[in-house]
């Protein structure tokens, strides 16, 4: 048997987890539900008040379909086969199944990934129902420091909408290219010896165009979110944390505090940085599939909710290179639709990380997990054919 990992005072060489390694497996598996250890963050802080979430269990480990490697699996037999370290199903806003794993449990806090740039998509249309930002307007509006990057003459939607014509390139795997300078930046990494200081507000003001005209294409950057995080605090004049926490996971009805990374100059990671509970992440997605309610309190508009069904461009979509992983999907306000036709939902990050929801069959589901690869195909494919068939199950 393995030992744990850091289960020592101090931990062994071969079980520390730090910076250096938090990413890579095994050392994810204690890394992702412990980032506030190795990086700083700050507080999103709860309501104090939460949603309950009363449970409606159904069995459905025996639901069948075909995994990652094409072959029949089980829901029970993919949970345990895999790297998942939280696994929910709400029917109708009730608790039909719960899964943990890796340490983890219903109030362990774990990183989403780019999940919270589907939580940054939800704040615009907060903030503009507040009259405090306008979709329409230009970044520079709001922040001017951006006025000599590619981000000069874009709009707000083009970075809700990942629309922006960027030289910036997301190989997470590349140890030289954008994805690792960013990650520098963002305090993600360590800073190789003789590398100059970096920060993320920098690192944004440094990016540059590609060519390409803003609004015609969906090419996904993570740096985009990062910058409309900025356009936020501009807007309302609070911090990203705060404004999280006030416009959002207050009203939501969150049981338990959610953070998020920040740099050493305390810009915040709207991008990927944030970290929350799985029942408070169920809570989230359980908003989103009734239109934006919450315990009866409408947290998000509905015509919000509704844009983002209605307005996503398939045919941009079509040209990303995201096309193969979902097909015949459009995204909108930092949202996947992947299947229009039914209205499916879905924020996706990293490692293993979803929110899937499904209108017609009234169903929420969300996975966390600490995958060794950042982004296999195969496996977001068989994923999405599992929870595809819960939903069946549920019909």
């Amino acid at each position: 048997m393995t030992p744990a990992l850091m289960d020592d005072y101090p931990p062994q060489p071969d079980r520390l987890v730090t910076l250096t390694n938090w990413r890579k497996a095994p050392f994810s598996a204690w890394g992702f539900r412990n980032v506030r250890r190795i990086i700083p963050t700050a507080n999103i802080a709860a309501s104090g008040d939460a949603v309950a979430l009363e449970p409606a269990l159904e069995e459905i480990g025996h639901v069948g379909f075909n995994g990652h490697d094409g072959n029949p699996t089980t829901v029970s037999q993919a949970l345990r086969a895999t790297q998942t370290d939280a696994f929910i199903v709400l029917r109708r806003g009730r608790l039909a199944s719960e899964w943990y794993g890796n340490g983890m449990n219903a109030t362990t806090p774990h990183i989403i990934f780019s999940i919270s740039k589907s939580i940054s998509g939800v704040l615009g249309g907060i903030l503009m129902d507040r009259g405090l930002l306008n979709p329409d307007d230009r970044v520079t509006d709001y922040v001017p420091e951006l006025a000599s990057s590619v981000y000069a003459e874009c709009t707000v939607r083009h970075l809700l909408d990942m629309a922006v014509g960027i030289a910036f390139t997301e190989d997470y795997d590349d140890p030289k290219g954008d994805v690792m300078r960013y990650r520098y930046a963002m305090g993600w990494d360590p800073l190789p010896a003789g590398e100059a200081p970096d920060d993320l507000r920098s690192f944004l003001a440094r990016q540059k165009p590609d060519g390409q005209k803003h609004g015609e294409l969906f090419h996904y950057v993570s740096a985009n979110t990062d910058a409309l995080g900025w356009v936020y605090e501009r807007a309302s004049g609070q911090c990203y944390s705060d404004i999280t926490s006030e416009y959002l996971w207050i009203p939501l009805g969150a049981e338990r505090d959610a953070y998020i990374t920040v740099d050493s100059r305390d810009a915040m990671r709207a991008a990927g940085g944030i970290c929350v509970t799985p029942r408070d992440l169920a809570r989230f997605g359980e908003m989103i599939r009734r239109r934006g309610v919450a315990d009866g309190r409408q947290v998000v508009p509905g015509a919000w909710i509704d844009d983002i069904n209605e307005h996503g461009d398939p045919e941009a979509w079509a040209r990303s290179e995201f096309a193969d992983m979902f097909p015949q999907a459009s995204y909108r306000s930092n949202w996947y639709r992947i299947d229009r036709t039914n209205n499916v939902l879905c924020a996706f990050g990293i490692h293993g990380q979803w929110i899937y929801i499904h209108p017609q069959a009234e169903l929420v589901i969300v996975r966390m997990a600490c995958e060794a690869t950042p982004l296999d195909i195969d496996r977001v494919r068989g994923w999405r054919r599992g929870f595809d068939a819960i939903a069946d199950y549920f019909l």
